[in-house]
């Protein structure tokens, strides 16, 4: 079973920075073979894709979060990172992580549970 586990979500000060990672594990599963991306909902409002990091490691940013987010994996780890500075009170949200790939000859797309980040004084 693959899973993929967001963490480093919390309270953070307007102007603040934090750093999420999504890690993953499961059975023969390397992200190493995987696009991966960060996502966002916030209360009341769809959910958007915040970055994106492709097998190959080119990146693609929503402009909201552009110039201060970095979008990272580390394949040995099995684990992707969004890296956000500048915070403001409009990047609360759950954060979420996916995976998309060809995981048993099938295109398939994993989800993380999310992560609450709150941007408050």
């Amino acid at each position: 079973q693959v899973r993929l586990v967001e963490s480093g979500g919390g309270l953070v000060q307007p102007g603040g920075s934090l750093t999420l990672s999504c890690a993953a594990s499961g059975s023969r599963f390397s992200i190493s073979n995987y696009a991966m991306g960060w996502y966002r909902q916030a209360p009341g409002k769809q959910r958007e894709l915040l970055a994106t990091i492709t097998s190959g490691n080119s990146t693609w940013y929503r402009d909201s979060v552009k110039g201060r987010s970095t979008i990272s994996r580390d394949n040995a780890k099995n684990a992707m990172y969004l890296q956000m500075n500048s915070l403001k009170p409009e990047d609360t949200a759950v954060y979420s992580c996916n995976a998309r790939g060809i995981y048993s000859g099938s295109y398939t797309t994993f989800w993380g549970q999310g992560t609450q980040v709150t941007v408050s004084s």
